[in-house]
């Protein structure tokens, strides 16, 4: 069974400024971050 991931702080607020840009969607986002996109709506 798969662990769960844990991130960096660094990490979490690049992928985070990434998001509301506008440039790209968010399932662009989290594909290339390799994150879920449920991630984001929290």
């Amino acid at each position: 069974m798969q662990k769960r991931r844990t991130h960096a702080p660094p990490f979490k607020a690049k992928v985070a400024l990434a998001a509301p840009s506008g440039n790209k969607r968010i399932a662009e986002v989290s594909s290339e971050y390799g994150v879920h996109q449920t991630l984001f709506n929290k």
